[in-house]
């Protein structure tokens, strides 16, 4: 119970890292909406899941960014300057989750 709860304190913590610039820039409320859950419930993946042979430190960007990929292609067709930002942030995004999951677990 303690893990779970953790990780939705982290991903609480990373969803509104993402969504600050998303409110800065006065965003589509559901584009904010689903950008703050995408975090949220990846958190909770990458902290309860164990990837044999995979270093700790790279588990949380490996599982955003596949996470991340069928929003990277919806978006891409729409707005092509936005997909190679998703990108990096769900890399920068899961190892900051995955190092905070390493050291409070």
């Amino acid at each position: 119970m303690k893990t779970l709860l953790i990780s939705m304190v982290v991903g609480i913590m990373a969803g509104v890292l993402d969504i600050l610039p998303m409110i800065i820039q006065k965003m589509n409320k559901r584009a904010i909406i689903s950008a703050f859950l995408q975090y949220f419930f990846v958190s909770i993946i990458i902290i309860n899941i164990d990837l044999p042979g995979i270093a700790w430190w790279l588990k949380g960007s490996i599982i955003s960014f596949a996470l991340a990929l069928p929003i990277i292609i919806i978006v891409s067709d729409q707005d092509k300057k936005a997909a190679p930002i998703i990108g990096i942030m769900a890399i920068i995004l899961g190892a900051l989750i995955g190092i905070a999951g390493h050291y409070l677990i």
